[in-house]
């Protein structure tokens, strides 16, 4: 390991600029020293000082592998420092390996403190870990995730973005689990599809590693069981609530906290199916992790009628449920592929002709969502809904 060059700092007041200054590139200047920091084998440590917060004036935190989230990180320190908040930049302590049996003493999250607010959701430890698997998983570098993710667990999605994208980055290497590809565009504005697999649990590992990038948006791509008589197959279903039966969350966050997606990522989700006249619902869908939940029918159907939900589906409200806790702004479109109350179970033949009609207009629309999404804001879609009093600091400096 590199020797650490302790002496290292950065700091800035708005005050102090020179005339030839400009705060973009002091802030360049923060974030080549955080990773230069990082890559010496310490931990950066970032303290910001507020002098219009009342209650929190002073707030710092560790990062770690800068270089991976750098958008992130310059986009918000920026904000912060046209405000004219005080930040410094230092080493604080050595990286802990990833071998280093107290590495998971830092990641557990029941050790939050709610009450205090925070620079960054997460812990050094934290991040140099979700990072890690998050390569393992995906066959591709936490850099080359971009700011807007799609998750699918249909390799016709992938087939549909390959096309769409031929010189998207694409897997280092075969049998991954969950394979990434990465549609790159300056400053990280592109999209990145991801094959989760099937299941809510596959949904809630690559949350929960993804949400350390601070990604704009993640929405999810897939199929659906229509629970509606008037629906067909091959409509379209935009989520506006879940029903948590997927049970892989429960412990984490209590079922009693509504889960909704975001309104404005509805919003142009809505306008794209308008425009494309795509037959379509809006409502709840309900989230299963028993993907023969038929074999005990009347338990599950009474569920769906008292929810009223008109989709059902294994991975939409855990996506959901994630974006909530990371305050990461999320969505759900699906496709139906069957209608297993109205005697159209998914049976393989019809299945695939399905899936060979609907793959292209499916990920097309959701591209086009996002699209409308980057250009109304260029910055981030607003996330207040999800942020709490004791909210990090990055992604609220408005707060106190």
């Amino acid at each position: 390991m590199s020797e650490v060059t302790t002496d290292k700092k950065f700091e800035f007041h708005k005050e102090d600029l020179m005339p030839q200054e400009s705060i973009q590139e002091k802030i360049t200047r923060a974030c080549d020293l955080m990773e230069d920091i990082y890559d010496q084998g310490e931990y950066p440590k970032v303290l910001v000082r507020r002098s219009w917060s009342r209650h929190n004036p002073v707030i710092d935190g560790e990062m770690a592998k800068p270089k991976a989230y750098r958008w992130y990180l310059q986009r918000e320190l920026t904000k912060l420092a046209e405000k004219g908040a005080y930040i410094k930049v230092q080493p604080s302590r050595k990286i802990v390996p990833m071998n280093d049996p107290s590495l998971l003493d830092n990641t557990d999250e029941d050790e939050w403190d709610i009450t205090q607010k925070k620079l960054f959701l997460f812990s050094p430890e934290r991040i140099d870990l979700s990072l890690n698997r998050l390569e393992h998983y995906t066959g591709t570098k936490p850099e080359d995730f971009q700011r807007y993710i799609l998750f699918t667990n249909y390799d016709m999605h992938v087939e549909v973005f390959n096309n769409k994208y031929p010189d998207c980055i694409k897997p280092n290497r075969g049998g991954i689990q969950m394979p990434a590809y990465h549609h790159v565009l300056p400053d990280n504005k592109g999209v990145t599809l991801i094959n989760i697999g099937v299941g809510p649990s596959n949904a809630k590992t690559i949350t929960d590693h993804v949400a350390v990038l601070r990604p704009d948006a993640m929405v999810m791509v897939g199929h659906c069981g229509g629970l509606r008589n008037h629906q067909s197959i091959g409509d379209f279903v935009l989520a506006t609530g879940f029903l948590r039966a997927d049970g892989v969350l429960d412990d984490i966050l209590p079922l009693n906290i509504p889960i909704t997606p975001n309104y404005l990522l509805n919003v142009y989700l809505k306008e794209v199916l308008d425009k494309y006249d795509r037959s379509h619902r809006m409502g709840t869908v309900y989230t299963t992790s028993n993907r023969n939940w038929e074999f005990i029918k009347r338990r599950t159907v009474e569920e769906i009628h008292m929810s009223r939900s008109i989709a059902i589906d294994m991975e939409s409200a855990t996506v959901a449920t994630n974006g909530y806790r990371y305050r990461i702004p999320n969505a759900t479109l699906l496709c139906v592929s069957d209608r297993p109350l109205h005697g159209k179970p998914k049976l393989s033949d019809e299945a695939q002709s399905f899936y060979e009609e609907s793959k292209q207009m499916h990920l097309e629309m959701v591209i086009e969502a996002l699209e409308m999404c980057k250009q109304n804001y260029p910055e981030g879609l607003p996330n207040a809904s999800i942020r709490a009093p004791n909210e990090p600091l990055m992604g609220g400096p408005d707060d106190d």
